[in-house]
């Protein structure tokens, strides 16, 4: 089955062979070791130039993103939202669950935010933070992270991004950032189930001084026992084995050229929707460079053409929250190569035609 669905995503025989290693104690040295060369295999794939440290979550990226969510702030602080998707509004949800003060700049899902309104908000003196999606999934929009994180230094606020979907599919550059959140089981093609934060060490020290809001999803606690090479609970070891794998194979690929990889993919899909007459959701220069998003045609619904797919050996991924009826995406994350997306082309034919 070919999963064109935004993770989890088809993996390498070489990472699936990689929970099939032997059963290994989070206690034992050996896992310290494994833990310590994805932390170094992140920083060095995603942060080369920057003085950050990686702090591994075994959860979701979602869970990952809450922890550095819950553990930005201070206790006098507020944070920022930039939200023009459902994950900027997920992102409002854990600040608004974890009663932290926030204010949200809320902006159409097909755009790009309103900076003057984000810079307003920004001002703001009791903001210590704003959060921003870098690939926003709900449609396949990049969002301008440069652009808010500038707004964000010249006011000294920390910047947080979601890039659970955008790394290691779409450039981005983390030497303006503070915390960055990542997941495995998307562009880095391995297994969902670990995610992660990069954070800037002395963003980090800062942290580490704010209330711990959650037991389990605190960075600062996560941080401060990888750091000593142990956890504060059980990991998931068997993926930590699939994870380390997915990153070496990343690095020997290069993040650019799997960037470029994917972009290349995209740019084949995106030509043979247009070919089958198929409207796409968003302009080409807000596309991301792993999904795409089809407008459904007139009487098709998604439940019909997800099934006409399906049958013939792909999955596809519905819109979500008002677009839920409305659209289709497609992603070219993963494990795939020219040949699949061809036959997917050929396969979308069919299934529009039937």
């Amino acid at each position: 089955m070919i999963l064109l669905n935004p993770g989890p995503v088809n993996v390498s025989p070489r990472v699936r062979a990689a929970l099939s290693r032997e059963d290994l104690c989070h206690r034992e040295p050996e896992f310290a070791d494994l833990q310590a060369s994805i932390r170094a295999r992140l920083v060095e794939a995603f942060a080369p130039a920057g003085d950050f440290t990686a702090v591994l979550i075994t959860g979701s990226g979602t869970a990952a993103l809450e922890a550095a969510v819950t553990s930005v702030l201070s206790e006098r602080g507020r944070l920022v939202v930039v939200s023009n998707g459902v994950y900027g509004e997920r992102i409002a949800a854990m600040a608004g669950a974890a009663r932290l003060p926030h204010t949200v700049v809320a902006g159409a899902w097909t755009e790009p935010p309103d900076l003057e309104a984000v810079e307003r908000a920004v001002a703001a003196p009791d903001v210590e933070a704003v959060a921003v999606v870098h690939h926003e999934t709900t449609t396949g929009l990049l969002n301008p992270v440069a652009d808010v994180a500038r707004l964000a230094r010249r006011h000294g606020k920390l910047v947080l991004v979601d890039s659970v979907s955008g790394l290691a599919g779409d450039a981005l550059e983390t030497d303006a950032l503070d915390l960055v959140v990542g997941t495995g089981g998307k562009c880095i093609q391995a297994y969902p189930g670990l995610g992660f934060v990069l954070v800037r060490r002395e963003a980090m020290a800062r942290l580490s001084t704010h209330p711990r809001r959650s037991l389990y999803l605190s960075l600062a606690v996560h941080h401060e026992a990888q750091e000593r090479r142990t956890v504060p609970f059980t990991p998931a070891v068997q993926l930590a084995y699939a994870l380390d794998e997915a990153l070496a194979e990343l690095l020997e690929e290069g993040v650019g050229s799997r960037i470029r990889r994917y972009a290349t993919a995209a740019a084949l899909l995106r030509e043979g929707f247009e070919h089958l007459g198929l409207r796409l959701v968003l302009p080409p220069a807000l596309r991301s460079g792993s999904i795409t998003s089809c407008w459904l045609p007139p009487g098709r619904t998604y439940a019909g053409l997800h099934d006409g797919l399906k049958v013939r050996g792909f999955v596809i991924y519905e819109g979500q929250g008002r677009l839920a009826r409305e659209i289709f995406r497609v992603a070219n994350m993963g494990h795939l190569g020219r040949s699949d997306f061809e036959r997917f082309l050929e396969a979308l034919g069919g299934a529009l035609r039937s």
